[in-house]
């Protein structure tokens, strides 16, 4: 049995979970997530309380059920919290703008890149290379960090591109240039 699908999901006051059997909704106050429940992940919900279970003792039913309390646990945590990533855009000349619904960032090719910015994903630009992306649902929220970073994804010599502001780049030495 998974150990973290064991622990139970506390739901806070003012979040509402309505499961009909295959479908879980969960309501808070910064929004709303739906998620569809595989029939192999059993759901027990009582009042402050989720409990996952899995239905037999199969090796798929036993990975999805510390999967599934992962995902719930982030859907609850997403609408009463929220959930934030920041990236940085490093390099002479790169930088970022917003133009009503698009992030149009400028990288060093020969055009500029406009990116549509997902339905429930909030962007904002703080100076002129940071970008904080924030949202309540944690995967739309990564893949959308992750499209972005994959843009220009950093190099290790200078260190130029897009990269997560937590992130750390190793850096590699560069040539020494001495013949002989």
């Amino acid at each position: 049995m998974s150990r973290v699908g064991k622990k139970p999901i506390m739901v806070p006051k003012g979040v509402e979970i309505t499961f009909d059997g295959t479908m879980l909704l969960v309501k808070g106050p910064k929004g709303e997530l739906r998620r569809l429940i595989h029939p192999k992940v059993k759901l027990d919900i009582d009042g402050s309380q989720i409990l996952v279970a899995n239905t037999d003792n199969s090796k798929e039913s036993r990975s999805l059920h510390g999967l599934f309390r992962s995902l719930i646990a982030n859907m609850v945590l997403g609408v009463t919290e929220g959930f934030k990533k920041t990236l940085e855009v490093i390099g002479v000349g790169y930088r970022v703008e917003r133009s009503g619904n698009q992030l149009v960032f400028n990288l060093g090719y020969s055009h500029p890149i406009a990116y549509d910015i997902p339905t429930g994903i909030d962007a904002q630009i703080d100076q002129r290379n940071r970008v904080v992306l924030s949202g309540i649902d944690k995967e739309l929220l990564g893949s959308t960090a992750a499209k972005i970073r994959s843009f220009r994804t950093p190099e290790p010599y200078k260190g130029k591109g897009v990269k997560y502001f937590e992130e750390n780049i190793r850096r590699k030495a560069g040539k020494t240039g001495v013949k002989k």
